[in-house]
């Protein structure tokens, strides 16, 4: 498979046939059973759960196991036929007529059917009692009513819009699940009245028993280590000569604890593709002739990359969520003002990203043609320190004769950022935000958390001050409408109770909230493009006034994907495996792809020795297996 390691055949041919043995009874998981068949991948944190419907963090863990009716091409954005073969669009863009394609199947081989679009929409996403922000993308205008979706016939379904929608057709992309297997959990409930839905396809579930209607199923799935995704024998698709697709077998999802260890086992060979971060770019692309891999480039990414205050003032239990001295500060806009100037942005595009990206400013993706541009009228902060003082001044803020800065009853002004640990780049985000508001007399306590960690104080717990994240993106605003709408799963920023959740008392939501929320359903319910986006244009210059997030960077969207893939059809929108169902591995080899698979599913010790030394000449090598580990850094790798 590895141009590089064309030549480990020939040693592991001698090899095998002393530890063939060994090999395949220390390994528990799935054996390998042909040349060129296994593409592995990298993720950084564990999945939450299985379950779409509940899923509220990417990556999704089922992206390559469920689809919808239609799906985007990934390089245009233009909607496709994907379960639906066709779809017909009232005049007034109201009622949507979709036609299934025949002899669909899950990947138990049950027929999928018409029965099974109804009960994903009626029965999921729909239903009150589960708490999806699904639902929120759907609703439309101020009464917040959602679609009919009932049968037609076998073949046909039909969606109906109360009032004109115009994300309502690319809105049906989402994921179609299994009436068979989930509409018993979703009828019964538990003793405290919950439908037992809640609880399914969780993490602790059997992977098998998780039905797709895509091109892989779960295989299986070690905590901390690995997924592993297989073909689906029963997906639709078929290539040119009415062959079975996707070609690729299998897909490893090694789940590992940095962006340096992602690197690590790339430049080793054990990983096929990674997204690039800037630190490492200079280095990758020096390597990547001889490395065999390409770094595609697709422009700014879409989806943004932000600080957020917690600017929520309610209370739980009577405690109040944020303390009321520093929620003083955050809902004060002059302070999230102050804060957009004293950070450094071009510093920060410069150093930590190397200068592969832009400055970011809305919300709304690039890509998008309801973008504002800063040249159109969307208002920016470039950085100005002074400005910046001047603005907490403004409001009671003062200093001490050392620079600090103190609130009007004498308080140290002083948070605390959350980012995700193991994200070289957003660590050192976080640490020059930490830097840049220092100059302004502000504390900064930095406190790096895994990543479930995280989003469970996001959208649990709500016990944080400032986070640094992001939010994916994409062409159509209303998919974002989550973040916008004040009772959104997404508003964390001002996040409300779910249902299931303790009760806040005393929440506050402002005039503006309101006002961006009211646009957001105004623009979903204009079918004028121009009128479209001069709504959109409006909520971006607002977002931009209030500052609920602060933008950052948007950086370059950068992949690193091996040679031997192919057709690769980069974009910014889907990156370079969003065509999966047609990608195949050039076979180079049967040996480097074996024992690649290998390492990555058995457990190893590794002896590094000098840069040079011959195999040969290492003693008690015998039994034993020699690989390159990065472009001529050898390893000697022992069996456990």
């Amino acid at each position: 498979m590895l141009s590089r390691f064309r030549w480990f055949s020939l040693v592991l041919v001698g090899v095998l046939g002393v530890v063939g043995a060994i090999v395949f009874t220390a390994c528990s998981t799935t054996k390998l059973t042909s040349p060129g068949t296994t593409l592995v991948l990298t993720v950084l944190a564990d999945p939450k759960t299985f379950n779409y419907v509940l899923n509220t963090s990417a990556p999704d863990p089922t992206s390559y196991v469920l689809e919808g009716l239609i799906t985007e091409n990934g390089e245009t954005g233009e909607i496709e036929p994907a379960l639906a073969e066709s779809w017909d669009v009232s005049p007034n863009s109201q009622r949507i007529v979709f036609t299934l394609r025949e002899g669909l199947k899950w990947s138990d081989g049950e027929p999928l059917t018409v029965d099974d679009v109804v009960f994903t929409y009626n029965d999921l996403y729909f239903n009150e009692a589960i708490p999806t922000s699904i639902r929120d993308v759907l609703r439309i205008g101020e009464n917040e009513a959602l679609p009919t979706v009932r049968k037609l016939n076998d073949r046909q379904v039909e969606f109906i819009s109360p009032e004109p929608f115009a994300p309502l057709l690319r809105n049906t992309g989402l994921a179609i699940l299994p009436a068979h297997i989930l509409r018993e959990s979703v009828e019964t409930s538990d003793e405290q009245g919950n439908p037992l839905f809640l609880t399914k396809w969780g993490t602790d579930t059997d992977p098998t028993q998780i039905i797709g209607n895509s091109a892989y199923t779960i295989a299986s799935y070690d905590t901390s280590q690995r997924i592993v995704y297989e073909r689906n024998p029963n997906y639709w698709r078929k290539g040119s000569q009415g062959e079975p697709q996707p070609y690729i077998e299998r897909i490893v999802l090694e789940i590992l604890e940095s962006t340096d260890a992602a690197l690590i086992q790339f430049r080793s060979g054990g990983v096929d593709a990674i997204g690039v971060t800037p630190d490492y770019f200079s280095l990758m692309k020096r390597e990547e002739q001889r490395g065999g891999f390409t770094i595609y480039n697709g422009g700014t990414a879409p989806g943004t990359t932000f600080i957020s205050f917690n600017l929520n003032q309610g209370k739980r239990n009577g405690v109040p969520l944020i303390d009321p001295v520093k929620s003083r500060w955050f809902n004060t806009i002059e302070f999230r003002q102050a804060i957009a100037y004293g950070i450094d942005r071009q510093r920060m595009l410069n150093n930590t990203f190397q200068g592969l990206g832009e400055l970011q400013n809305s919300p709304i993706s690039i890509q998008s043609p309801y973008y504002l541009s800063p040249k159109e009228g969307l208002p920016v902060y470039e950085y100005d320190p002074e400005q910046a003082k001047a603005l907490l001044q403004s409001v009671g803020f003062q200093y001490n004769t050392i620079g600090q800065l103190f609130d009007s009853d004498d308080n140290r002004v002083r948070f605390t950022l959350i980012t995700n640990a193991g994200n070289k780049i957003r660590e050192a985000m976080a640490s020059q935000i930490k830097q840049d508001l220092s100059q302004i007399g502000i504390q900064v306590d930095l406190f790096p958390l895994t990543f479930n960690t995280l989003i469970n104080k996001l959208n649990v717990s709500l016990d944080w001050e400032c986070y640094l994240l992001g939010f994916t993106g994409g062409v159509e605003p209303n998919s974002g409408s989550n973040v916008w709408k004040t009772e959104g799963r997404s508003h964390r920023f001002n996040q409300a109770a779910q249902p299931g959740d303790t009760p806040i008392e005393g929440r506050i939501v402002s005039d503006w909230e309101k006002e961006i929320e009211r646009l957001y359903i105004q623009g979903a319910q204009t079918l004028d493009e121009v009128q479209r986006k001069a709504i959109y244009a409006e909520s971006q210059r607002l977002t931009q006034a209030y500052l609920p997030f602060i933008y950052l960077v948007n950086p370059f969207t950068l992949s690193a994907v091996r040679d031997t893939i192919e057709p690769i059809k980069f974009s910014a929108l889907s990156g370079a495996l969003w065509n999966i169902y047609e990608l195949q591995i050039k076979d180079e080899g049967w040996g480097s792809r074996v024992f690649f698979y290998l390492l990555s599913t058995c457990k190893f010790s590794v002896d590094r020795w000098r840069l040079g030394q011959s195999w040969r000449d290492r003693p008690g090598l015998e039994g034993r297996l020699l690989i390159d580990g990065g472009w001529g850094n050898p390893y000697v790798v022992a069996l456990d």
